[in-house]
């Protein structure tokens, strides 16, 4: 009897190709698109979930499409929303991974009877023989997506198949174009799903029905500059589209959410050999309260050397061994061993 596995399908060449490769691997495959941003906010000419299900009519498998609107809303866009508010920069594709695509889609698989559940990322997972642990790996190629995965658990690893993990994308077209399927040249999403050309800050605006008010530049030693356009609109190591003209470049250092300040500084003040994480998360069983690792602060930044230290409360201390630049709260801090996903947390 065939393994039953469901996929998640976007409409786009990647889940396509996995679609493909699970079938020819032997695997029964259940497609699933998820429904996720509500009316209000969807791209209305997004053809996704036809191109999903004209991918499985020709593949000839199983396809449903469930509306996931509510959750999608309640646990990704709200959360978005409240951390720009806080003065946060968030990264709402890591909060999706956790709650939606393999928390939401997990217990779907299980109400469809299927005992895996795949994706198109560009990561592997991969049984360890000296630990019996489901290991979380880098692509080896640049299109690597691990950084976005590493809240997933040993209860979830161990029924995850990433079918992409070791190709690159120039793969997986050749493949889509050599089996003629219709999503071969489609164009890659961009940027966050719910986010449209506007940009975050009128996002949020009409997600939450208001106008955010203005507020102060100010040096580092307090001193007012001048007026910016409200703190949504900023984030850590801005120095495009401030709207102030001070004779040197300028960076965001800093967003006070409560006094509605930020401060600007010099390049230099970027700098920082340590940062806290909290909501910490491992992707095996660890109990080491210190241990050394690769730690990427950003989903573009390279991994680099750190110390990590654990503290109370699910968080930890991270020093690094050379500073870094825009440590950013609300984005996350991914730990590496080597090429495996050790863990990680949202950086406070």
């Amino acid at each position: 009897m065939k393994t039953r596995v469901l996929l998640g399908m976007s409409g786009g060449v990647d889940s396509s190709v996995a679609a493909l490769l699970l079938k020819q691997e032997g695997y029964e495959v259940v497609g699933i698109t998820l429904n996720l941003v509500p009316d209000k906010f969807a791209d209305q000419t997004d053809t996704s979930a036809q191109d999903a299900s004209q991918i499985a009519q020709l593949l000839g498998i199983e396809h449903h499409i469930v509306d996931m609107q509510d959750k999608f809303n309640i646990n990704v866009m709200a959360d978005f929303a409240e951390k720009y508010l806080s003065g946060k920069t968030p990264n709402p594709c890591i909060v999706c991974n956790k709650t939606i695509k393999f928390g939401e889609m997990m217990a779907l698989a299980d109400k469809l009877g299927c005992e895996k559940l795949a994706t198109g990322h560009y990561a592997q997972c991969v049984f360890d023989n000296a630990s019996g642990n489901f290991l979380l790996k880098k692509s080896p190629h640049n299109k690597d997506q691990s950084y976005f995965l590493y809240t997933l658990s040993q209860d979830v690893l161990k029924r995850v198949i990433l079918p992409l993990g070791t190709m690159t994308k120039q793969d997986v077209r050749a493949i889509a174009e050599k089996h003629n399927l219709p999503t071969s040249s489609k164009r890659d999403s961009q940027d966050i799903c719910f986010v449209k050309s506007g940009g975050h800050a009128e996002f949020i605006e009409k997600y939450l029905s208001k106008k955010f008010p203005k507020g102060n530049f100010i040096d580092e030693n307090g001193k007012v500059l001048g007026e910016h356009k409200g703190i949504i609109h900023y984030t850590i190591g801005q120095r495009k589209g401030l709207g102030i003209a001070l004779g040197e470049p300028k960076f965001v250092t800093e967003i006070d959410a409560q006094s509605g300040f930020v401060t600007l500084g010099n390049s230099e003040s970027l700098m920082s050999d340590s940062l806290t994480v909290n909501s910490l998360c491992f992707t095996t069983d660890f109990n080491k309260t210190e241990f050394d690792a690769k730690v990427k602060i950003r989903f573009a930044a390279p991994p680099t050397d750190a110390v990590v230290t654990i503290l109370e409360n699910e968080r930890a201390k991270i020093k690094f061994v050379e500073k870094q630049r825009a440590i950013t709260p609300g984005q996350s801090a991914v730990f590496y061993d080597g090429d495996t996903v050790i863990g990680g947390g949202e950086i406070e």
